[in-house]
């Protein structure tokens, strides 16, 4: 069963443009569990414009599912992540002031880079995923590296989507099963929403977790909070 993790940087982004706790990113994260969630992940940034990094011990405290903190591996994240434990660490090579996770890693280039990141966070028995665009190479670098898992990154999918679906996922498909095929799990995210979920899903083998966002905050403005998560998860359970 591919799992939902709610990634909830876009609450605390509402938060922040007014100051005070108004919504509580704490009440979300519980609620968002509550509904139906099986994973909360935030992307703690450097300029803290998102989740800030004194909610991670909050969120730390009260999340019972998988807590998954993805970032650019900085020092200042490491010490984060190291502190708080979380259950999976997801490595995104954010440049500082970048709007959005819009690319992956070039593994080939980083290799040794991103295999003494993932031996760190192994030390602390925290499972790595590498966040990674759809291309065989990539793949076949990150398993080097000792990650457990890749994140595909699903933006370039999303957008090609509305024009020819069955191209746009071919990539995909072949790097799932590459990834598994050389012993890592499969995770993916970035602009996935209830119009493509369900394609994605059918396709993608296997395919562990969606980490969802942006579309399904904004889906929640119209639909409620609980039946929207309730709405993706009926997305993944289709075709399992």
């Amino acid at each position: 069963m591919t799992r939902l993790s709610v990634n909830i940087n876009k609450v605390a982004l509402i938060r922040n443009s007014r100051g005070g706790n108004l919504p509580d990113l704490v009440k979300i994260a519980i609620d968002c569990e509550k509904f139906g969630a099986e994973g909360i992940t935030v992307h703690p940034r450097p300029d803290q414009r998102h989740v800030r990094f004194d909610d991670i011990p909050k969120l730390k405290s009260v999340v019972t599912t998988e807590f998954n903190i993805e970032g650019n591996p900085t020092r200042e994240f490491m010490k984060l992540v190291t502190d708080n434990l979380p259950d999976q660490c997801t490595l995104v090579p954010d440049a500082p002031g970048v709007l959005t996770s819009d690319s992956g890693w070039d593994t080939v280039a980083h290799y040794p880079y991103l295999k003494d990141i993932t031996e760190e966070l192994h030390a602390y028995n925290i499972r790595v995923s590498l966040f990674v665009n759809a291309e065989e190479k990539y793949i076949e670098a990150a398993a080097k590296t000792g990650t457990d898992r890749i994140e595909i990154y699903t933006g370039k999918f999303s957008h090609d989507f509305y024009t020819d679906p069955g191209q746009a996922v071919q990539a995909h498909i072949r790097c799932a099963a590459l990834a598994d095929h050389l012993g890592m799990g499969v995770n993916a995210g970035h602009d996935l929403n209830l119009d493509n979920l369900s394609y994605y899903t059918k396709h993608v083998k296997p395919l562990h977790e969606v980490s969802i966002g942006h579309a399904l905050i904004s889906d929640a403005l119209y639909y409620g909070l609980q039946n929207t998560i309730q709405m993706y998860k009926r997305q993944l359970i289709e075709f399992q």
